[in-house]
């Protein structure tokens, strides 16, 4: 079997290499489809387009594709909506919550819009696990792989930084988020030996908390691929 390696990767930091902030994520995305999606979201969406190499506004057309899995991690990505519903139904009751806003609830919001958005028709999984969540969201898409569950697999993490997650947080967030592919390939950097690499990276970039360890790989990839020769 080939090794997994990393075919695709972005790091989408708002204020670093032009990367857009979550409010004009129309301008890589196009505007179709963004409305009532949560700056988290936005944010991943914009990481996975960045590692796909899509063209400003790009869509995918056509089915689902069953072999292209996705791994999200995000642990506060949706929870000033979930304050916002439970602030709404304690004070005019369920009916008064509206019907665009009562999905991004969801805890999976992230992932599946993620799939939805990009035709990802494979397993599904959303990790919100703390401080280690990155981490297990990488090692849960390289065993997918492994397990034959998929033959390409997208992890992506996103945080946002909005008063109501700083404040569950304990401390100031950044916002940002960042995408590997991951795939069994001669081609591309190796898996192991960016997350290897990833730990002598400092995190100069602030607290992504449940990005934070994909951000590392994803920048320990671009450092590698850099050393690769041409």
């Amino acid at each position: 079997m080939k090794p997994i390696t990393v075919t695709g990767w972005s790091v989408h930091l708002p204020g670093t290499d032009g990367a857009c902030p979550p409010e004009q994520a129309n301008t890589l995305l196009g505007r179709k489809g963004l409305l009532m999606k949560e700056p988290a979201t936005r944010l991943a969406l914009c990481a996975v387009h960045r590692a796909l190499n899509m063209g400003t506004g790009e869509r995918k057309d056509g089915p689902a594709d069953p072999g292209t899995a996705v791994v999200a991690s995000s642990n506060l990505g949706n929870v000033e909506t979930v304050v916002d519903v439970v602030a709404t139904v304690a004070a005019d009751g369920g009916k008064a919550v509206s019907p665009m806003v009562a999905p991004n609830a969801s805890s999976n919001v992230l992932s599946g819009t993620v799939a939805q958005w990009f035709k990802f028709g494979g397993p599904n999984l959303m990790l919100c696990s703390g401080r280690d969540s990155g981490a297990h969201a990488l090692r849960l898409g390289a065993l997918l792989l492994r397990s034959g569950r998929a033959n390409r697999v997208i992890v992506v993490g996103a945080e946002p930084s909005d008063p109501v997650a700083d404040r569950l947080y304990a401390k100031p967030l950044r916002a940002g988020a960042a995408c590997l592919v991951l795939e069994h390939s001669d081609h591309g950097v190796s898996f192991s030996q960016a997350r290897e690499h990833a730990r002598g990276i400092a995190q100069t970039w602030g607290d992504c908390y449940g990005a934070q360890d994909i951000i590392s790989v994803a920048l320990a990839v671009s450092a590698l691929h850099q050393e690769q020769p041409a």
